[in-house]
């Protein structure tokens, strides 16, 4: 399988719901070590759900979708203040997107 539009959508919907259940759990991993590793993190994901929605959800609504709570308690209880270098590394990683489909 070369191309990504040759996956199922409902196997996609599977692994994507496999994917916000492994971040829900993980609520060690930061957002901003995710970006700084990946260029994409929960708030990217809660941000494409949203785009995807066409207007059904908003930006909360899907950032909850993504979080399983309201953004500001998943913030409140589980994001550390960010490090110099975790924002260097994130500001790196994220100029790598440029021409992406992030």
């Amino acid at each position: 399988m070369s191309q990504l539009n040759e996956i199922d959508d409902a196997e996609a919907a599977v692994a994507f719901r496999r994917l916000v259940a492994h971040l829900r759990h993980r609520d060690d991993a930061q957002n901003v070590d995710l970006m700084g590793l990946a260029g994409f993190c929960r708030n990217c994901l809660s941000d494409w759900v949203e785009e995807a929605s066409e207007g059904r959800l908003s930006k909360d609504e899907a950032r909850e979708a993504i979080y399983g709570m309201p953004y500001a308690q998943w913030k409140a209880g589980h994001q550390a203040e960010a490090t110099p270098e975790q924002l260097e590394r994130m500001r790196l990683s994220v100029a790598k997107n440029a021409g992406g489909e992030s």
